[in-house]
């Protein structure tokens, strides 16, 4: 899922630089607004924790792997996708920097994937489903089909840079993310927010919990 520097071509790179950095503004200007003093320890522990788990890495082949992403826990929690962006951003600056795990110049597709596809797909499918079927299976499809969806975008933007075929990355990045959102993904997403919501229901964001309105 992280896309290293030679796979994308720089103007392609450019261009999903140019896509991501609004989403990054906006997510800075939430932060601003709703951040609190109680609110940064909890989104840094999400962000550590995300980091982790990030590490886990699946091979797939053909240069690249398969992992869980996190964005879509971060926003429910946080009642918003631009928490989930922010959060991904900052994991992704850290690991890109420090760690060298992605690219430099391929940054700004691993953050439109990873934060915005993962996060606002994710995050919006949950809240069209949460008094439906409830927040534990809500959150478990949000996040289930956010990752899925920005492994197949992945596929689709390494298919345009011409470094795989289209048909052989779909299937690869689609099955293997397909369990990894089962088993990982999704199921981890579930228990979390399920366990904060029976013990620290402070802890969510009152749009989660209640059947009215959702901020942006």
């Amino acid at each position: 899922m992280h896309i290293p520097d030679s796979f994308i071509p720089i103007g392609q790179a450019i261009v999903y630089w140019v896509i991501a950095l609004p989403f990054i503004f906006m997510s800075l200007k939430w932060a601003r607004k709703e951040l609190d003093d109680m609110k940064v320890p909890i989104l840094a522990a999400l962000a550590a924790g995300i980091f982790a788990i990030q590490a886990l890495n699946i091979p797939i082949g053909m240069g690249t792997s398969g992992h869980m992403v996190g964005a879509v826990l971060v926003s429910i929690i946080f009642g918003s996708p631009f928490a989930g962006v922010l959060v991904l951003t900052l994991v992704l600056l850290v690991q890109g920097f420090i760690f060298g795990d992605g690219g430099i110049t391929t940054m700004g597709v691993n953050i439109f994937n990873m934060g915005v596809i993962s996060g606002f797909t994710g995050y919006y499918l949950f809240v069209a489903l949460k008094n439906k079927i409830g927040i534990k299976s809500a959150s478990f499809v949000g996040a289930w089909i956010g990752l899925l969806v920005s492994a197949l975008a992945c596929a689709v933007e390494m298919s345009i840079a011409g470094t795989f075929p289209l048909v052989a990355g779909l299937t690869t990045m689609g099955l293997y993310h397909l369990i990894i959102g089962v088993v990982g993904e999704g199921l981890i997403t579930a228990i979390v927010i399920t366990a904060i919501e029976k013990s620290r229901p402070d802890l969510l964001d009152s749009s989660v919990t209640n059947s009215k309105g959702v901020r942006a």
